[in-house]
């Protein structure tokens, strides 16, 4: 019976190159980690902050990097707290700096700068998913990861109780024919909306909580890829002439002569998913010639993904599992943004897996990852709450056009309000007036109940 290979992937900083275990080398044994991560992507933070604390940490990742996701690429204040935690250097050559957000409704056009507070930066990115979730990778590698890139895991492993051991996986390599064996007392799901591990263990979504579905597309704009605001549009209509689109469209600037623009939005109580590429098209027809945002100029094809909101996955553990990220439906119902919750959930899964796995095998090591979800709960559970309330009362019926009235864009302080509402940027303990009216509403909503199983039948 062959093992896994026991050398640690590394990295090369300076050429951007990653050094792996060969996998070729013998798929088994006992216990090939402490933690394994499954999906590089932002969420892949836990294998960063696991091995930082010297624990062993295997990260398998299905595609080989650089690859594409589809994603608005732009970045809030609160992930860019994120990156800077992993030790990220986002000075460096590639990251584009936002000042705030421009918001488009109607004749209405205001700048919002990123709030000054205590907790986090004042100043947003954009960076292409291309090469983002390679640089979190080659962090998580120079903190000591093992990195599998290439490695597709197909399901759970699991014990005679029905507890998770690890997971089957599947190599891209002609030389690995079948699934290999990786063993670990604790996985920590980051596989993204497609959630194939919970599902394996019956962890359906709630089918009362909204999903909503984004499109992108890059388009060579010169004089609109070095805009120091992300734009945001929230007149749009369905393409037939109908409601407001139940969501928003923006345009990101990329800082290399290209931007980034999509669409999201939310299924319409009435009129049901809106046709996202006849909406991005009639969109950008009205935008002006000058800024390029035609056909012509355009790069690759509109790409869309589902984005699950809310927390609509529970429970967000369950017997030796972790879900972090789309995985668990940790997408904001407020804004569609989902890079800064996995990055931060990743940084908490691993802090309970590190204290879990100082505990031997028994309840109390049982007892300290069920405090992952509680904790979870505990950051968003209202915020989250409120959230679904206003996407299922508000936002699926006539978007965000309403909100964004006259009264709104024409004051400075609900606007900053709204905004730090939309990203959940505020101060804890209040710093200002629009933190106090924004975390006594936050107390005021009740304690959301916590998540119950939801499983299919014939599953354990």
């Amino acid at each position: 019976m062959r093992e896994l290979p026991t050398t640690p992937g590394t990295t090369d900083t300076n050429t951007d190159t990653h050094t792996e275990a060969d996998p070729r080398e013998v798929p088994r044994s006992g216990e090939d980690a402490q933690v394994i991560v499954v999906g590089a992507g932002p969420a892949s933070s836990a294998a960063y902050h696991l091995a930082r604390v010297g624990m062993d940490v295997i990260l398998l990742e299905k595609a080989r990097f650089p690859r594409e996701k589809v994603c608005g690429d732009g970045l809030t204040p609160r992930a860019v707290h994120q990156l800077i935690r992993m030790g990220v250097d986002v000075s460096a050559p590639g990251w584009t700096r936002s000042r705030g957000m421009r918001w488009v409704a109607g004749k209405h056009r205001v700048h919002i700068e990123w709030p000054a507070l205590g907790r986090y930066p004042d100043f947003g990115l954009s960076r292409s998913r291309h090469d983002f979730d390679d640089i979190l990778a080659r962090h998580a590698v120079a903190a000591g990861a093992r990195l599998y890139s290439g490695w597709k895991a197909e399901r759970p492993l699991t014990d005679r109780a029905g507890r998770v051991t690890g997971v089957a996986a599947s190599s891209d390599s002609p030389d690995v024919p079948g699934t290999v064996d990786f063993r670990a007392p604790v996985v920590v799901a980051a596989d993204g909306a497609s959630a194939r591990l919970a599902l394996a263990l019956g962890l359906e979504r709630d089918p009362g909580r909204q999903i909503a579905t984004a499109a992108r597309r890059y388009y060579r704009s010169p004089e609109r890829s070095r805009e120091e605001y992300l734009e945001l549009w929230a007149d749009l209509r369905f393409p037939d002439g109908g409601p407001y689109l139940p969501g928003y469209g923006w345009i990101f600037p990329m800082g290399d002569g290209r931007v980034n623009v999509g669409l999201g939005a939310l299924p319409h109580r009435r009129h049901g998913k809106a046709d996202l590429r006849a909406t991005l098209d009639q969109w950008l027809a009205r935008t002006p010639r000058e800024w390029g945002l035609r056909e012509e100029n355009a790069e690759g094809p509109v790409r869309s993904a589902a984005l699950p909101l809310g927390f609509n996955r529970h429970p967000l553990y369950a017997r030796g599992l972790l879900l972090v990220g789309d995985s668990g439906g940790m997408v904001s119902p407020w804004n569609g943004e989902g890079i800064a919750q996995a990055m931060e959930a990743g940084e908490v899964a691993a802090e309970s897996a590190a204290l879990a796995l100082a505990h031997p095998e028994g309840p109390r090591r049982e007892q300290v990852l069920r405090g992952y979800p509680v904790e979870m709960n505990r950051r968003w559970g209202r915020y989250y709450r409120l959230g679904n309330t206003a996407a299922d009362l508000v936002f699926s019926r006539a978007g965000f056009q309403p909100v964004l009235n006259r009264y709104v864009m024409g004051s400075p302080f609900l606007l900053d309000l709204l905004a730090r509402l939309l990203t959940d940027l505020t101060d804890k303990p209040s710093r200002d007036v629009a933190d106090h009216v924004l975390n006594t509403a936050f107390r005021l909503v009740p304690a959301p109940r916590p998540g119950r199983r939801r499983s299919r039948p014939g599953k354990r």
